[in-house]
């Protein structure tokens, strides 16, 4: 199916490209053969209703005939048929059309999910959740109905009036000419009308929704009303937001009073108009009744068609959206497995010359020449100012990004030969601001290691020192966290965290921020999980608390995105001139 590429609708020239069309229908590709059963019953829906005038005019005449009787049982049996097959086709043709919608709008929603999970983090840089969301569920929305009703109800449209009016040409090609002069173009001002009116309706909805507002702000700001001795001040902006909607609306009410006076006077005159012309050329009772019912039908559908084809091109417009998203180039992720010998991490990290600029912000180094090393079981300490560039180090490691100079080195191998998802697998970041998903506790924990048994969850929890909080809850490890783990503290939640790591096992660690935001009660308790965590491991630890980096083996001071200085604390404390020294003063530390 090829529509044409431009139409105008209400004085707008709207276009529709045929490429975007053809990649909408390609949805369907998997759905082909039953796609095709549910066109074949749409047809004969169709033709059998195309038919329907015709029987009906022919048991008018029925009466006029020498055995009246039998014509008119014949005509009857005829439309009884008739109108089975319609009930028979439009019965599985709405089944067939809903189970190819669910089951191609299905693939969709999980393509464009899977495909939306894998895309590298500078394509969430300039996009809003809601955004994305709305995507996946507003917009193939949209395309459900497309593909249930208004790819159905456009063939069904074209097929009513190519079959009406080959039928109303078999009747009377001059009567035909007539209809066609003056019952479309009626149509099509009336739904052109109708379309003008439904804008006012929404100005309407519009200045509605306004004063909605100004009372919603109202009165969740009451005492700064009150405060400012601003009543009167909202009073005003209420009434002038009412009386608007008030004025849109009178004017809303004489143009539909003006569309319900055109269709009276214009549309019934169109058929009162083909009637009279019908008696006058001779057409007999039976076959003007036919072709009043196809003028109608024909006419109809000249006007729905715009409707679809208007609702087609939204739909259109929602696919371009979705189909942004999926020529986006994702990240080259595979399923997690236990890395192949030559892509396991033994700790060794090296930082060689490394420059960073985040896209978008091209002009604004974040990182400029930087290099360190940390052997394999190392902790290293990145501290200084905010916005020095220390998370921005933890988004290299796990190659969220790529550095736009120098290389980062694995074991003396540069980070991209090293397949993504088995770099990632082998990190563990404990952050400041823990995430954790709705569900409970043990699918948290759980998280890194799908296939973790109860057994391995209990005893990773008891080395984040999180077994005994989590014994106490009313379902234990099942106890439902809620959103962002709302029913948790925040050092229970650092500490479901640290478990989560622990059982991933992870060769190098990040800690990013981990205690700063605690009590503290919880930051002694975290404080002694990580140090449990740490044993054994490559640590890059970034704290703002510098007491809890002085056993660190190495603690690197960046500042504007350079090191400024590296050394033990002893070493650094000892630089009187040195921003270490600075910053421990700050912190009162020794």
């Amino acid at each position: 199916m090829q529509l044409p590429s431009t139409t105008i609708t209400n004085g707008t020239r709207m276009t529709v490209k045929p490429k975007r069309t053809l990649r909408l229908l390609q949805l369907l590709q998997p759905h082909r053969a039953l796609f095709i059963a549910g066109m074949l019953f749409l047809i004969t829906n169709s033709l059998a209703g195309l038919a329907f005038p015709e029987l009906l005019g022919r048991l008018i005449n029925a009466g006029k005939q020498p055995e009246t009787a039998t014509y008119i049982n014949e005509a009857g049996i005829a439309l009884v048929a008739l109108l089975t097959i319609q009930a028979i086709s439009s019965f599985f043709r709405t089944l067939i059309f809903v189970k190819v919608a669910e089951k191609t709008l299905a693939t969709l929603r999980q393509s464009v999910y899977n495909h939306l999970v894998k895309l590298p983090m500078q394509f969430f840089l300039t996009r809003r959740v809601g955004e994305l969301t709305s995507r996946i569920s507003a917009d193939i929305s949209l395309l459900q109905e497309t593909f249930t009703t208004t790819i159905a109800e456009l063939i069904r449209q074209l097929v009513i009036i190519i079959g009406g009016i080959t039928f109303l040409m078999l009747t009377s090609i001059h009567l035909t000419l007539f209809m066609l002069a003056i019952m479309p173009v009626m149509i099509l001002i009336a739904v052109a009308f109708g379309r003008f009116i439904r804008h006012f309706s929404r100005k309407v909805q519009d200045q509605v929704a306004a004063s909605g507002t100004i009372v919603e702000e109202t009165l969740q700001g009451i005492f700064s009303v009150k405060a400012f001795a601003s009543e009167f001040l909202e009073m005003k902006r209420y009434r002038e937001k009412t009386d608007e909607a008030a004025r849109i609306g009178i004017q809303n009410g004489k143009y539909r009073a003006a569309l319900s006076s055109f269709v009276v006077a214009g549309i019934f005159g169109a058929l009162v108009a083909v009637i009279w012309r019908g008696a006058l050329i001779g057409l007999d009772t039976g076959e003007l009744f036919s072709f009043v019912l196809y003028s109608v039908f024909i006419g109809s559908s000249i006007g729905g068609l715009a409707e679809v084809y208007a609702s087609l091109q939204k739909s259109i417009g929602a696919t371009d959206n979705l189909f942004a998203i999926l020529d986006e180039p994702a990240e080259p992720l595979t399923p997690v497995t236990r890395p192949a010998p030559e892509h396991t991490l033994h700790g060794y990290i090296s930082f060689r010359h490394v420059s960073f600029r985040y896209p978008g912000r091209e002009d604004t180094p974040v990182l400029k020449n930087l290099s360190f090393q940390a052997q394999a079981n190392q902790t290293v300490a990145l501290i200084g100012p905010s916005g020095a560039g220390k998370s921005t180090i933890v988004s290299l490691l796990l190659r969220i990004y790529d550095p736009t100079g120098g290389h980062i080195l694995f074991d003396q191998k540069d980070s991209s030969s090293f397949p993504l998802s088995d770099l990632r697998s082998q990190i563990a970041t404990v952050p400041q601001d823990v995430f954790l998903f709705g569900g409970t506790i043990a699918e948290n924990i759980a998280y890194g290691k799908q296939d973790a048994t109860e057994a391995e969850i209990i005893a990773a929890a008891q080395k984040a020192n999180a077994w005994e909080f989590i014994q106490r809850m009313p379902q234990g490890l099942q106890t439902i966290v809620g959103e962002r783990g709302v029913q948790l503290s925040g050092g229970q939640r650092q500490r479901i965290a640290i478990a989560r790591a622990v059982l991933k096992s992870p060769r190098i660690l990040i800690l990013d921020e981990a205690t700063s935001a605690l009590d503290a009660e919880s930051e002694k308790l975290v404080q002694d999980a990580l140090s449990k965590l740490m044993k054994g491991r490559t640590a890059i630890v970034i704290a703002h608390r510098l007491a809890t980096i002085r056993q660190a083996d190495k603690i690197i001071v960046i500042d504007k995105g350079a090191i400024v200085e590296e050394g033990t604390h002893h070493e650094l404390i000892s630089n009187e001139e040195g921003l270490y020294k600075t910053l421990c003063e700050m912190q009162f530390i020794q």
